[in-house]
């Protein structure tokens, strides 16, 4: 039995990797156009794998890749360890994009790649918490290194606290009952584990609920998670960030996985892809003309072969913009 990890390449297979750097590269054209060498940003870096790919594909890139994760970043620093001259590999959340490029010293990037919600890595390893399948500390932190755990969340928040994250960040129909029997449980004995709190919403789930809706603690722990690493909120400041710092020409490719990322996402993209001219003013200055042009119709969603190479992929919701009005001058 061989007992030494699989390499970090074999490990991960990225979300519709190809059609994700197709979409960037004409942005990396559009730089060398103009006689700049292309510079790009992993925003959700990862174990690398599309960071990898970019960095293959295009020898003059330089990237710049972020997570809040230290062990991913670890992991992505073996992986683009050949790369180590075109890359900075930086420990932030990815709505701190405009503080990484000042620290770095660029003043724009040519692309720019989001791979929202909880990574392959995280949800692989046991012991981090985030899935429902077996047990282990009930922790959910993307950054490990600070900040309220998924234990904190469920054994302090008061009942109407849980109710509201429960229904608004999981969408959970029963999420009075769940918070109900959370409250009750642990005054009896603190959550320490998922499956403390997974045998907890069983109790409480109908089973044919769980019969159409998947695990019945699906929804509590995509909830949990977010309020934990306070996802949507970074995310609200991280889609205007990445359209701030995108020069001319470039683009920002955004993969979510339910619908409040994608609402959020939607939201920036098409307000950026609209004139902001008064009705039934005479004329479109220039400050007024529409600064994204929208590249994917609606969400695109993965094809059939892009599943099979992963099948984490199925829920993948992909848009796309290019930025076609230069950037204001800070």
């Amino acid at each position: 039995m061989n007992d030494h990890p699989k390499p970090t390449s074999e490990r991960h297979v990225p979300v519709l990797r190809d059609r994700c750097i197709n979409l960037l590269a004409p942005g990396f054209e559009a730089a060398r156009l103009r006689g700049e060498s292309p510079v790009a940003i992993d925003a959700t870096l990862g174990m690398g794998g599309h960071s990898e790919a970019m960095l293959q594909r295009f020898p003059d890139l330089h990237l710049i890749g972020i997570d809040r994760d230290e062990e991913a970043l670890a992991l992505a620093g073996e992986r683009l360890a050949p790369f180590a001259s075109r890359t900075d590999l930086v420990h932030a959340v990815y709505d701190e994009i405009g503080d990484v490029l000042d620290d770095l010293g660029f003043a724009e990037v040519h692309g720019i790649l989001m791979d929202l919600g909880v990574s392959s890595l995280q949800l692989d390893e046991r012991e981090r918490g985030f899935a429902y399948s077996f047990d282990a500390p009930l922790d959910m932190r993307m950054d490990t290194s600070r900040g309220q755990t998924a234990a904190d969340v469920v054994n302090n928040y008061s009942e109407d606290e849980l109710v509201r994250i429960i229904r608004k960040w999981g969408e959970e129909k029963f999420a009075g009952r769940i918070a109900n029997r959370i409250v009750a449980a642990r005054a009896v004995k603190p959550f320490a584990t998922t499956g403390e709190l997974v045998e907890q919403i069983r109790s409480v789930v109908p089973a044919a609920a769980a019969k159409s809706g998947g695990h019945p603690a699906k929804r509590t722990f995509q909830a949990l998670r977010i309020e934990v690493n306070e996802e949507l909120d970074v995310l609200e400041r991280a889609v205007p960030a990445a359209v701030g710092a995108t020069a001319l020409g470039g683009r920002i490719v955004v993969m979510s996985y339910h619908s409040l990322e994608d609402k959020i996402v939607k939201s920036v993209f098409q307000a950026g892809s609209k004139s902001s001219a008064p009705l039934g003013f005479p004329v479109e200055l220039e400050e007024h003309k529409a600064e994204l042009k929208t590249l994917t119709k609606g969400t695109e969603v993965p094809t059939a072969v892009e599943i099979a190479e992963n099948p984490r992929a199925a829920s993948a919701r992909l848009r796309a913009v290019e930025r076609i009005r230069a950037r204001r001058a800070a």
